[in-house]
């Protein structure tokens, strides 16, 4: 299983300003659950950093880390998301995996982050 702890950071260079980050791996594999065979995707990372950034090697080392595992393609997904978003808390978060045809489908799996608001007190 892939484990966040390997994802590191450095500080956002301008975090006074909204900007969009955009990164694609075009690597990524993991094996069905089912059937164990290979499922290969593009993943695509878009954030806007508040306090952090994630640094892509960390990055590519993390997502290489899925290439044993059995998983569908909506657990992985939001699984990126969630360590992702834990990781960099960032202003925003969407992870889109866009996988290859496999039984002459395609799928496109996109999960979006938020910061947990804080929950408004009773009246």
């Amino acid at each position: 299983m892939a484990d966040p702890k390997i994802l590191q950071t450095f500080p956002n260079p301008q975090p006074g300003r909204d900007y969009v980050i955009e990164h694609t791996h075009h690597e990524f594999t993991s094996l069905c659950p089912i059937t164990g065979h290979p499922d290969f995707a593009d993943i695509t990372v878009r954030y806007v950093a508040d306090q952090t950034c994630v640094e892509l090697k960390s990055l590519k080392l993390y997502l290489h880390a899925y290439r044993n595992e059995g998983i569908f393609f909506e657990a992985v997904t939001n699984r990126i998301c969630d360590d992702l978003g834990a990781v960099l808390r960032p202003r925003r978060l969407t992870v889109i995996s866009d996988w290859k045809a496999r039984g002459g489908f395609t799928s496109v799996i996109t999960a979006e982050w938020q910061p947990k608001r804080k929950p408004r007190s009773g009246r």
